[in-house]
């Protein structure tokens, strides 16, 4: 695996302050009204958000002494880059195919995301070796799983764009939201070669019951972080492609430029 050096962009110590909470724990929590959100801020703001979340009691997922966890992830594409396009163009109903491995474990999955026209996400995965993380189509299981949980076929696709990045995972007391935290974001094209990196950016996703109350939405009010639509995979694509075309995501590639400015 092919995985760049990402120092960690927050103290250990802040990290270590909070609760910890354990896999089995956090996979046990079903949010049955769920709403996804996703924001973008800087590594400097992001203190001072943990800092609020560890005052309002937020717990940590830890696993193995390790709170800091490092992803590696590959998705797939058409020749024509119909799953990118599809996103650019702001079609509602899309889905997207990747492999990834959880660095520290080892384990890896085939995943397939699904949203429809409701913006509701759903994500299902079947794991695989370690050894068909960088392409995953000379395994017939995995084959047909793809082609019975997807529109798309193991004979459409091919490695587009590569992402390494640094997760923290948050987990409300009232387990009612959970937070992802990706710093060190960075990209490899696997077809043009090209590489690049968000900076200090910061992606934060917000998982909530819709029914109740969010303690996190009022801390990221409060430091006027607001909702920000965004995929890895296609900002990765639009940095790393002249070809593909930027399109309805260079408005957030500015924002992202000028939160690295202002941070530098």
């Amino acid at each position: 695996m092919n995985i760049p050096t990402r120092p960690p962009v927050i103290d250990n110590s802040l990290l270590s302050r909070f609760e910890p909470i354990t896999l089995e724990r956090m996979d046990s929590i079903r949010l049955m009204n769920r709403i996804d959100t996703k924001f973008v801020t800087d590594t400097l703001m992001l203190k001072s958000i943990l800092e609020d979340a560890l005052n309002q009691g937020y717990m940590i997922f830890e696993s193995d002494g390790e709170r800091l966890h490092a992803y590696d992830s590959i998705y797939f594409d058409t020749d024509d880059l119909r799953m990118f396009t599809e996103h650019r163009r702001g079609k509602l109903a899309r889905q997207k195919v990747r492999t990834r491995v959880y660095c520290e474990s080892g384990l890896c999955f085939l995943e397939v995301k699904k949203k429809n026209n409701h913006s509701r996400t759903r994500k299902k995965r079947i794991e695989i070796p370690p050894a068909d993380f960088q392409d995953f189509r000379s395994n017939p299981e995995a084959c047909l799983w793809l082609s019975s949980h997807s529109d798309y076929s193991d004979d459409e696709v091919s490695p587009e764009v590569e992402t390494f990045f640094n997760r923290i995972t948050l987990v409300n007391k009232g387990l009612t939201e959970r937070l992802t935290i990706d710093t060190s974001v960075a990209f490899m094209n696997l077809r043009t070669g090209a590489s690049a990196d968000l900076g200090a950016a910061v992606i934060i996703e917000l998982k909530q019951d819709g029914r109740t109350h969010s303690e996190m939405k009022d801390i990221l009010l409060k430091h006027r972080v607001k909702p920000f639509r965004i995929s890895k995979y296609c900002i990765g694509v639009s940095l790393t492609d002249s070809s593909a075309g930027t399109g309805r995501f260079k408005e957030k590639i500015r924002y992202i430029d000028k939160l690295n400015k202002n941070f530098y």
